[in-house]
């Protein structure tokens, strides 16, 4: 059995609240100390809190680990402590292997320093010689794209350039062991999907990535395995899938396959209830993109309704997009006629390979004509692509918002014709 590359063992950290951290430094023990003169004859302890308690797990060479959980869970602390920035309170940490972090923007940066000497000096603390940093150097400044700024002081790097920079030198100074925290939230969204590739290919190189995100989509589309924490321990361990199933269904109190409306008496049409249903019927805010999948929605009219339509609107969380409307029916003024007082259960059933990778918000709207009787935002669900990140032709299905398989049709000529026809489908 091979050796892990990193280690945990039950490790703990805990914070005195109402002290600064302590680095264990020789003048941070003088100044407490001396504090401590001045506290004596005071009541009570400072409150002790726990940021981690007894967490392990083990990851292998070449692994993508996913870290998720809530603001406040542990996740920070966790990745402090393996990047050693930070001692545990208790347990143990066996890393092998170089280690390039990226937690927060600025790490390891000296802001005095230009970009192009904090290249060298990144590389030189991890471990790396001038002649591999030099080798490296065109491919850190091109993927950065900040090329005229490089001789600039990085104190003047607004976030976004920082990061830039950080994750450029991270990623390209192959490192063994790569840490990344939601800092790369901080920069554009374009750029984000440069980062999630890139790191992409960091794993398929054989090292080892840790990254905590909130995009749930993205720890699902990069880690085969994900860890999830709350309130400083390990609730859950297993494939990401699972994970984060799990997170949505039990800690992510925002997002649910099935959410509910209270009734409103003075209302003509209420929805009641919108559910996400996996294509065996079962509830479930995650679904996968190579199978169909379902949206119920329950509504109650306290009166007849005529020329009634229930439509959804499905949006993609990253960047707040419609991608999809639909109604029912389709907007066929024949069909709309008069619905009775009553409960109604309207079912839209959304094939497979239509919503690309990601996470989408549902909102539901009850139509009279123009008439807008009733709209809610409802639950959250995620897409993920269980057989894997489709190739084709030097791009990736991932970079869009839809995934759709229409047909083709492929029409052979032995030798170039003068004027070539014109291929219709059907014919």
């Amino acid at each position: 059995m091979k050796e892990p590359i990193i280690e945990v063992s039950n490790i703990s950290k805990s914070y005195k609240l109402g002290k600064k951290a302590s680095y264990g430094s020789l003048r941070e023990e003088i100044a407490q100390a001396f504090t401590s003169i001045f506290k004596n004859g005071e009541k009570g302890d400072d409150p002790t809190l726990w940021a981690l308690k007894d967490v392990s797990f083990e990851v292998g060479k070449g692994e993508v680990i996913g870290i998720i959980g809530r603001n406040g869970a542990g996740k920070s602390t966790l990745l402090k402590i393996l990047s050693r920035i930070t001692e545990p309170t208790s347990g143990r940490v066996v890393m092998r292997g170089r280690v390039a972090s990226l937690l927060e923007v600025g790490t390891g940066f000296h802001p005095e320093l230009t970009g192009r000497e904090n290249i060298f000096l990144n590389g030189a603390l991890l471990g790396m010689t001038s002649a591999e940093i030099k080798s490296k150097f065109d491919e850190i400044v091109a993927f950065s794209e900040i090329e005229k700024f490089l001789d600039t002081p990085v104190k003047r790097y607004s976030s976004g350039m920082y990061v830039r920079l950080a994750f450029a030198v991270a990623a390209h100074l192959e490192p063994e062991i790569l840490i990344v925290d939601e800092v790369l939230a901080v920069g554009d969204a374009s750029f984000q999907k440069k980062c999630l590739g890139k790191m992409g290919d960091v794993a398929k190189g054989g090292r080892t990535v840790l990254f905590v995100s909130h995009n749930m989509s993205a720890v699902q589309s990069l880690c085969q395995r994900a860890i999830l924490l709350a309130g400083g321990s390990k609730i859950k361990e297993g494939t990401s899938h699972d994970v984060v199933s799990h997170y949505f269904s039990n800690v992510g109190e925002s997002r649910k396959a099935l959410h509910e409306f209270p009734a409103d008496p003075a209302k003509r049409v209420k929805i009641r209830r919108v559910a996400v249903r996996d294509d065996r019927g079962g509830l479930d805010d995650v679904v996968d993109l190579n199978k169909n999948f379902f949206v119920q929605i329950d509504y109650e009219l306290t009166e007849d309704v005529s020329n009634l339509s229930i439509g959804i609107s499905i949006f993609c969380e990253e960047n707040g997009q419609c991608v999809i409307q639909l109604s029912d029916p389709e907007l066929d003024l024949s069909r709309l006629g008069v619905r009775k007082r009553g409960y109604y259960q309207s079912v839209v059933d959304i094939p497979r390979k239509i919503l690309n990778t990601g996470t989408y918000r549902i909102r539901v709207g009850a139509v009279a004509f123009r008439n807008v009787l009733d709209v809610e935002d409802s639950t959250f669900f995620s897409v993920i692509d269980t057989v894997g990140i489709v190739q084709c032709i030097g791009f990736e299905r991932k970079n869009s918002v839809l995934s759709m398989q229409l047909p083709w049709k492929v029409t052979h000529f032995e030798a170039q014709p003068e004027k070539p026809p014109t291929v219709l489908f059907g014919g």
